[in-house]
């Protein structure tokens, strides 16, 4: 392999890596994959508890998920470009440290504002770990087959989160309380750190992004001051002066990112990308589909814990099967992908998203157990299915040099879709609810959010039958023609192997 100098920019050959000491760096990579998916599901199960002892109303929960998710989405291009400049070792030790002082912070946290600044310092950190780690990882295994299994085991890991996420969260509110959700990832971030600098190897792209800290900046304020607009609305008042500035602060900023980023040699977000009709369409399925997963966590925690009477455990091990269902999901749709292509797998995704929501929506405070798990399974298969055709549509037919682009794209579009998807499943219920507690009046005002999760799931498989059209394929040809004639193509549907595309976020 090779090591870029990063005082002088020469590349230094080094002997290739043993066998012993990749795996050692997949097991540090997908250590950081495993404690980012573990907290995101362990703070969802813990925030029923948090909302009691720290008294924060629905907004308040919404925020404690929401702040973690805004900072993500807004951070994650920037971090892979800084680790391509300055040191993909050395991003990633940093976003490891960040993302375990920001956990134990969250822990000590005396107030829910406290607790959504460390939240905010947590995400930071993991804004460094995720794309930075699939960097790692595809300069560590440069064979493709070998590769190949490693994304697969770095993907497993996120499933296997998921899965455990539920039942770790439960255990820990009910035995230590919820500030214990937070010291799980504690001793797997310093162990990480250790690792990472005794067997990881430092390197950086030859060709870096330049830096745009305007388009940057711009992509905070919009999605800023979108999120906290959907979130304050119910109490403000939608037709409120704030309310209506931020909403307007976001579409301008949208209109200047835009403009300024089609004059830009190297910009953050390329807008010729969005003629791609599978690339566009896999950023519109990506925000979809993750609102809808995360529209689901933030309401159905609610649901069994606080009208259900259930604990926290209880709670977990009933969302098990969804967790589950997720995981299984991931790894079927990519062996689908490589025999078959992107549309059985959207289809059935948006399917699946669609049906869950419909059954949820039938919920009440007495539904039998057996028609909550079936809703949930049906719901979850949607939702681990649909993963890997994203990042699929994303980059087929674009040029080897712009697939890593708009693969970490994507990884954005999901947080997006996170974000979002949590404020306004949030604000709906918030603002049906009104005065009247959430014990009573839950079912009913959540009833125009599982519709809403069930119109997300439509519009996933419209798209899945839009972005896999042979008129789909033209534009993508047209785009990548765009970026480069002679060069070939990042993936097409008979070169895609099962676990050659990461799963998670």
């Amino acid at each position: 392999m090779q090591l870029r100098s990063l005082n002088s920019g020469r590349v230094i050959p080094l002997p290739e890596l043993s066998r012993r000491r990749r795996l050692l760096v997949l097991v540090v990579c997908s250590s950081s994959l495993f404690i980012v998916g573990l907290d995101s599901t362990i703070v969802n199960i813990a925030l029923p508890a948090i909302g009691r002892d720290l008294h924060a109303s629905v907004a308040g929960l919404q925020w404690t998920v929401d702040g973690y998710a805004l900072v993500l989405a807004s951070l994650l291009m920037l971090a892979g470009a800084t680790a391509d400049r300055v040191g993909r070792r050395r991003v990633f030790q940093t976003g490891l440290a960040t993302f375990t002082v920001g956990s134990g912070l969250c822990s000590l946290a005396p107030g829910l504002g406290w607790l959504i600044a460390f939240r905010m310092l947590q995400a930071v950190g993991g804004c460094m770990l995720n794309p930075v780690a699939m960097s790692i990882i595809t300069n560590t295994f440069t064979e493709k087959t070998e590769r190949a299994r490693a994304i697969g085991v770095w993907s497993g890991a996120y499933g296997l989160s998921m899965a455990l996420g539920p039942v770790v969260g439960g255990l820990l509110v009910d035995s230590v309380g919820w500030r214990g959700t937070f010291w799980v990832n504690i001793p797997v971030g310093l162990a990480a750190i250790a690792l990472t600098a005794r067997f990881v190897p430092e390197s950086r792209a030859p060709r870096p992004r330049r830096p745009d800290p305007v388009g940057q900046v711009l992509i905070i304020v919009m999605l800023g001051s979108l999120t906290y607009a959907i979130i304050e609305g119910p109490a403000l008042g939608w037709h409120s002066p704030v309310i209506m500035a931020l909403f307007a602060v976001a579409a301008a900023a949208l209109a200047v990112f835009v403009a300024y980023e089609a004059r830009r040699t190297e910009p953050v977000l390329d807008p010729r990308f969005f003629r791609s009709a599978p690339f566009a369409g896999s950023v519109l399925t990506a925000i979809s589909a993750t609102a809808a997963v995360g529209g689901f966590l933030f309401l159905a925690t609610l649901y069994l814990q606080d009208v259900r009477g259930l604990t926290a455990l209880d709670a977990g091990l009933h969302l098990l099967p969804m967790a589950t269902m997720m995981a299984l999901g991931a790894v079927v749709s990519s062996r689908i992908l490589a025999r078959r292509g992107a549309r059985l797998p959207m289809l059935a995704a948006g399917a699946g998203l669609a049906v869950g929501g419909v059954l949820l929506s039938r919920l009440t405070a007495s539904s039998s157990l057996a028609s909550l798990a079936v809703a949930f399974i049906v719901f979850g298969t949607g939702g681990g299915v649909v993963n890997a055709p994203i990042t699929y549509t994303a980059v087929s037919g674009m040029p080897v040099s712009q697939a890593g682009v708009a693969s970490g794209i994507a990884s954005t579009s999901r947080q997006i879709g996170q974000c979002l998807g949590i404020a306004v499943t949030g604000s709906i219920l918030a603002g049906n609810l009104r005065s009247g507690p959430l014990r009573t009046g839950f079912v009913p005002a959540s009833h125009a959010d599982w519709l809403l999760l069930s119109a997300y799931g439509a519009v996933v498989f419209v798209l899945g039958l839009i972005t896999t059209s042979q008129w789909a394929l033209d534009t993508a040809a047209r785009t990548a023609a765009m970026f480069g004639s002679g060069e070939p193509r990042a993936v097409g549907p008979l070169r895609l192997r099962p676990g050659d595309l990461p799963q998670g976020p």
